[in-house]
C-alpha cells in the first residue's frame, strides 16, 4: 500500500476514527488519574501518559489477536480495572505537600494510564488492527496522529470534572462495568460454562460498576472517619 494511493489514505483514516471512537473510555482513566495533581503537572501526565499509552498499543496491537487468546488474561484484567476504579474514587489529599511528593504523583499518574490503557486496549486494539490491515508502518502513523485527539479529550473531562465530581464516580463506574464484561469474556470462563448471551455479560458488567462505586464509597467513608478522629 503505497503512500500516495487513496487505500493507503482511506486506511489511515479509518485507524484515526476507530480510534478516537474506541478512545472514550481511556480518555476518561488518563483524566481521573491526572485529576489530583497540580495544574502544571496534569497537562504533563496526560501528554506522556496518552504518548506512552499510544507507544504501548502500537505494541499491543501486532501482537493482540494472540494475546486474547490466552485463558485467565481478561480476568487477571478484570481484577486491576476494579483495583483502579476504586483508587481514582478516593480523593488523593494526602499527596499535598514537597516537591519529591508531586514527582512521585506524577510518576503514579503515568502508571495508572498505562495500566488501565493496556488492560482496556485489549479489545479495542482489535478493530485497529483490522484497519490497519496488517501494514505495521501505517499503524503507527494513525495512532500517533490520534495522540493530540486524546489529549485534547482527556484535558476537556478534566476541566469538566473541576465543575461537576459526581462525573469522577461515572468514570469509576465505566471501569467497573468494563471489568464486569471482561471478567465474563475470558477464554478460560468460556471454555467451562460456553459463550455467555450478551444479556448476561452487560448485567456483569452492571455488577461490576456498582461494586466498584460502592467499594470506592466505602473507602472514602472509612477514610473520613480515620482524618476525623
Amino acid at each position: 500500500m503505497e503512500f500516495t494511493s487513496a487505500a493507503f489514505w482511506a486506511a489511515l483514516g479509518s485507524i484515526i476514527w476507530v480510534n478516537i471512537i474506541l478512545s472514550g473510555d481511556n480518555a476518561v482513566v488518563i483524566a481521573l488519574a491526572a485529576r489530583s495533581l497540580p495544574p502544571r503537572q496534569q497537562n504533563k501526565a496526560i501528554f506522556w501518559g496518552s504518548a506512552a499509552a499510544i507507544v504501548m498499543r502500537v505494541a499491543l496491537t501486532i501482537i493482540a489477536l494472540e494475546m486474547l487468546k490466552w485463558p485467565w488474561l481478561k480476568i487477571v484484567g478484570a481484577v486491576l480495572l476494579v483495583y483502579i476504579g476504586v483508587t481514582l474514587m478516593l480523593d488523593d489529599e494526602d499527596d499535598e505537600g514537597d516537591v519529591g511528593g508531586q514527582a512521585g504523583g506524577l510518576f503514579v499518574a503515568i502508571r495508572t494510564i498505562l495500566i488501565a490503557d493496556l488492560v482496556m486496549s485489549l479489545d479495542n486494539v482489535i478493530a485497529v488492527a483490522a484497519a490497519a490491515k496488517g501494514n505495521v508502518p501505517l499503524l503507527v502513523i494513525g495512532l500517533a496522529l490520534s495522540i493530540p485527539l486524546i489529549i485534547f479529550g482527556s484535558t476537556l473531562l478534566l476541566k469538566v470534572m473541576e465543575r461537576f465530581p459526581i462525573i469522577i464516580t461515572a468514570g469509576a463506574a465505566l471501569l467497573g462495568y468494563l471489568a464486569g464484561e471482561m471478567l465474563l469474556t475470558d477464554p478460560a470462563l468460556v471454555a467451562r460454562a460456553g459463550q455467555l448471551p450478551s444479556w448476561q455479560v452487560h448485567l456483569g458488567g452492571a455488577i461490576g460498576a456498582v461494586l466498584v462505586v460502592a467499594m470506592g464509597w466505602m473507602l472514602q467513608r472509612r477514610r473520613a472517619r480515620s482524618a476525623a478522629a
